[in-house]
């Protein structure tokens, strides 16, 4: 393995060594709108975020994570990236765009990232249902994992959520890769994702 494969950038250096927006106190100490937690510590990340909402826009935000430097670093870019944002945009944030803010990461840490976007769709929807606002759920964008039966990585979680662990699991529950199987590599780094967002 190429030793570049393994280094980090200045960015998630400086988020890893001086994180913004982290919760410091009890939880209860910093009131929030809407609160969001994903992740399971027995796989190694777990992310809190909690977030203020004003005019639907995010004014503040603290966060706390269990996990790796990789981990870490995008849960604080992603606080300071989302302060004046809309909710709506907000909901729509991938991985790819907090991994392009830190200027990329190690191919096999960006599941790290993974959790940052889905513990902020949590606490988002938690100030929604407080608020009887109507949902944003279904308007955060997916990713065509297979593209010859248009399987997604939403499709994929169903399946991680109704207990597919294997490949052979998954071509049961969706028929992904029945056509020319060139999905397999992304669908397994997908249910690796996944093991680290709800674990066993």
């Amino acid at each position: 393995m190429d030793i570049q494969e393994w280094l980090y950038s200045d960015v998630v250096k400086d988020h890893f060594m001086n994180p913004k927006n982290v919760l410091m106190e009890d939880e209860s100490a910093w009131p929030c709108d809407g609160r969001g937690i994903v992740g399971n510590i027995k796989c190694g990340d777990q992310m809190l975020i909690l977030i203020r909402v004003k005019d639907d826009r995010i004014t503040d935000c603290r966060w706390k994570t269990y996990g790796c430097a990789s981990a870490i670093a995008s849960t604080s870019i992603l606080s300071e990236a989302i302060k004046g944002m809309p909710l709506d945009e907000a909901y729509r944030l991938k991985p790819q765009d907090i991994v392009a803010r830190l200027g990329g990461l190690p191919e096999n840490k960006i599941h790290c990232s993974v959790l940052g976007d889905k513990a902020l769709r949590a606490a988002i929807d938690d100030y929604l249902a407080k608020n009887n606002k109507p949902s944003l759920a279904g308007t955060e964008e997916v990713e065509v994992i297979c593209t010859c039966l248009n399987v997604t990585d939403k499709d994929l979680e169903e399946a991680y959520k109704d207990g597919a662990r294997t490949w052979e699991d998954l071509q049961s529950r969706t028929k992904i890769g029945s056509a020319c199987g060139g999905c397999k590599n992304r669908a397994m780094e997908k249910m690796h994702e996944l093991e680290h967002l709800y674990g066993e």
